[in-house]
């Protein structure tokens, strides 16, 4: 996918807050450590500095969402963090996103850390969940 795709795939899947712009995904990945997993209707964003490996975007067509695309994108981004040498992944959600907690926790991650009001809500703040899964190669 162009970074145009994933701008516009991102502003159809991103319900609160603004999307990313076709710019800022070219801009990050273009950054070293980061690296993208595309699938037909999504795409996972992140990187691995050292032994950890951080998520940084998933996202996957809304009326794609909740028949497994993203555990399979999930699931081939841990593959790969962990041939890269990442031991244990990280990644940030918001506490009012149920799928996306439900994926995380059928997965294996556990909260390691909440960050009070991090997310803005039309009406008022969401906490973030830091979540972390130890990773090794199958």
């Amino acid at each position: 996918m162009t970074p145009k795709d994933l701008a516009a795939l991102h502003a159809r899947a991103y319900q609160h807050g603004r999307a990313w712009s076709a710019k800022e995904f070219e801009l990050l990945l273009a950054e070293e450590p980061t690296f993208i997993i595309n699938g037909p209707v999504g795409f996972i964003i992140g990187r691995v500095v050292a032994d950890e490996a951080e998520i940084l975007m998933v996202t996957v067509e809304p009326c794609q969402q909740g028949v497994g695309h993203g555990r399979t994108l999930l699931a081939t981004y841990e593959y790969a963090a962990a041939q890269a040498g990442a031991q244990v992944s990280f990644l940030e959600v918001a506490e009012d996103n149920a799928p996306a907690l439900a994926l995380y926790a059928a997965q294996g991650y556990r909260e390691a850390g909440r960050r009070p009001k991090y997310y803005k809500r039309p009406d008022g703040h969401a906490d973030a969940l830091v979540l972390k899964r130890p990773l090794k190669l199958a």
